[in-house]
């Protein structure tokens, strides 16, 4: 619900309204097998017939996160069935080129999957941001802004919105920041940095959406208290096509 100080905003933020699926992550701290279910870290749910993703000097990408989507609430931005699985570097997680999206379709799902992961190096996850697996749970959200989103525009009375918080007594202003809180784990939804959003340095990505956002946890970390990203452009997302999304991720 709108607050009700921000009423006369309220036209403008309905336009900038996303849906958010927010999930939470429950540390297992031992690996399972390789499984169907939505999880942070762990062995991919991967068939025999799809490769498994290296980088360029032909090693073994790290799995940082799989979704079920079956196991998601609905949406109109995401398939119904399916799985995608979002992988980066197990060695130089700065190296974000060499980060990739699969999504195994239903028929896929039903193949026979890979259970023999011997060929992973010695040293596969000492450099892992997720300490452990986590077994996910997932809820739908609307969120109507975040302040550290390039996409937040709203103009609050000839303010910009941090401009506008600075204005508010100190009651409304944590009012304010609860409202437009962008952190945590989430599918969607507006995006919170500790540097900056990448995307004001890259207009021809300035609306790209973004897919996946993993923020500090207990047992996940990236570099010093880091928050990592997956984004992807509109046109891609409707068609499917998240070989073409990216990946971003800064730290304080």
């Amino acid at each position: 619900m709108i607050p009700e100080f921000l009423a006369p905003f309220a036209e403008q933020l309905q336009r900038h309204a996303l849906p958010s699926i927010k999930i939470k992550a429950t540390p297992l701290h031992k690996q399972g097998p390789a499984s169907a279910g939505s999880k942070f870290g762990g062995l991919p749910f991967l068939p025999q017939s799809i490769a498994y993703p290296r980088d360029e000097k032909g090693l073994p990408l790290l799995l940082l996160a799989q979704i079920n989507l079956a196991e998601l609430p609905a949406t109109n931005w995401l398939a119904a069935a399916g799985m995608l699985q979002f992988y980066a570097s197990a060695q130089e997680l700065a190296d974000m080129e060499d980060a990739k999206v699969l999504y195994i379709n239903p028929a896929q799902l039903a193949e026979e999957m890979q259970q023999d992961f011997s060929f992973f190096p010695a040293n596969h996850y000492d450099e892992s941001p997720v300490y452990c697996e986590h077994s996910l749970q997932f809820e739908l959200t609307t969120e109507y802004g975040g302040l550290e989103d390039s996409r937040f525009t709203i103009d609050f009375g000839s303010l910009n919105a941090q401009d506008f918080r600075k204005k508010l007594p100190m009651e409304r202003k944590k009012q304010f920041e609860k409202f437009f809180d962008s952190d945590g784990h989430k599918l969607g939804g507006y995006a919170t940095f500790t540097q900056g959003d990448p995307r004001d340095y890259a207009p021809e990505g300035d609306n790209d959406v973004q897919l996946l956002q993993i923020d500090i946890d207990e047992q996940i970390m990236f570099g010093d208290s880091g928050v990592a990203h997956f984004f992807i452009a509109p046109q891609a997302l409707q068609n499917g096509e998240f070989d073409k999304a990216y990946f971003y991720w800064d730290c304080c």
